[in-house]
């Protein structure tokens, strides 16, 4: 009898410590892989603006700089690209990542690495084009609900140390960084997973031949960036641009297809895929749709400041190459068509086939065709909705 309830008595704690175990290990898995429904206790917002050179991301990075609920900044892996001696993006990506993941929770003393001992709001990259720190707490130039001047900023909103650069960014229910130097998704990913984030991104994609024209207009300032995507490879000097190009395409497409094709779950409601072409032509309600997606709303004041600097006379010089001023954005976004040689266009077609296909740009097969304004060679996309359901599945419900 007492070894039988022995007997029992053990058997009842094994069955208790394993359902333990399994209530552990579960917990452990669903905390892993369960998407985040609701934000962070902190309530911030953090987005992401992922884009590449010359492809229209400096005026997106404006649309959020310019919103009162956004504290901005350009750029700031660009601190890590030229900091460190002849690296590759492969090796510098979990850097980048860590500095980003920093400066989104407003810690700027992952700064210090990269900046001189003695530094200033100056020392950051292209600090002026914040309007958060060309506002009050960081400067008092700008009332926060107004637009604000780059060249006054430059001026007058400079300071010792980045004391009031933190205090800004602790002011601001949105947090957002525009970066051009991440060519993969995977990892963003612990970002993504990070339960003290809220992490929404916006990738932004431009026609690949009106990239090589606008990049061809400030060739010498992406020499630096153009060896680092390549790798420090050695290419042919007349190949280089083409390479370049490749490897951009070829990120996209990466990125792309993990966030729309076989997404993790933490993605889910996380990613939106914008065209600078579509801004281009209906800015107003495009830049609505990203407001929405990132829980931003429109101001009277923001739709004067976007329509104003879409419907200009302006065509964008090599001068203006790096400054938002009022340009027709239509126009410009056309611009390759006219003024670049069809043996250009024909092999950047070529070495971006697969993006374009992917991404709704039409090839042209001719300097006739591609002259042909009336020509449309943007495919229209269909409104991106999150879907669990296989490709196959997919593929059986439309037939």
């Amino acid at each position: 009898m007492n070894l039988r309830c022995t007997m029992n008595l053990n058997r009842f704690i094994f069955l208790l410590i394993l359902q333990g175990l399994v209530v552990v290990l579960f917990y452990g898995w669903y905390v892993h892989h369960k998407p985040p429904d609701t934000p962070p206790s902190s309530g911030k917002v953090h987005v992401l603006v992922l884009s590449s050179w010359r492809s229209g991301s400096s005026f997106m990075g404006q649309v959020f700089s310019q919103h009162p609920s956004v504290f901005y900044l350009m750029e700031p892996a660009w601190h890590v690209w030229s900091t460190v001696k002849s690296p590759t993006a492969r090796l510098l990506r979990m850097a980048v990542r860590d500095l980003m993941r920093s400066i989104f929770q407003c810690d700027f003393s992952v700064m210090d690495s990269y900046l001189p001992e003695q530094h200033n709001v100056s020392s950051l990259f292209m600090w002026s084009h914040s309007r958060a720190l060309c506002s009050p707490p960081a400067c008092p130039l700008t009332p926060r609900n107004q637009m604000s001047s780059e060249p006054q900023c430059f001026q007058k909103c400079d300071a010792r140390g980045l004391q009031k650069v933190e205090e800004a960014c602790g002011t601001y229910s949105h947090v957002v960084l525009k970066e051009v130097r991440f060519l993969e998704l995977e990892s963003l990913y612990p970002l993504l997973q990070d339960p003290n984030m809220d992490l929404r991104i916006i990738h932004l994609v431009r026609d690949p031949r009106a990239v090589l024209k606008s990049r061809e207009e400030s060739a010498k300032y992406f020499e630096t960036g153009g060896s680092i995507v390549l790798g420090q490879r050695k290419v042919p000097a007349a190949e280089v641009q083409y390479q370049v190009m490749q490897e951009i395409c070829r990120s996209h497409v990466r990125i792309n297809e993990r966030a729309v094709l076989k997404p993790p779950p933490f993605l889910k409601g996380r990613y939106k895929l914008v065209r600078y072409e579509d801004v281009a032509r209906n800015p107003l309600k495009e830049v609505n749709d990203i407001y929405e997606f990132v829980g931003l709303g429109m101001t009277p004041q923001l739709e004067d400041w976007i329509y104003t600097v879409t419907h200009g006379n302006g065509k964008g010089s090599r001068k203006e190459a790096f400054q938002l001023t009022s340009r027709n954005a239509t126009n410009v976004s056309q611009a390759w068509r006219t003024m670049l040689p069809y043996s250009k266009v024909k092999r950047v077609q070529e070495v971006c086939k697969g993006a374009m296909s992917l991404l709704g740009y039409k090839a042209v097969n001719g300097e006739k065709e591609q002259k042909r304004l009336d020509i449309d060679l943007l495919v229209p996309q269909e409104p991106y909705q999150f879907s669990w359901v296989s490709t196959k599945k997919e593929h059986k419900s439309k037939r």
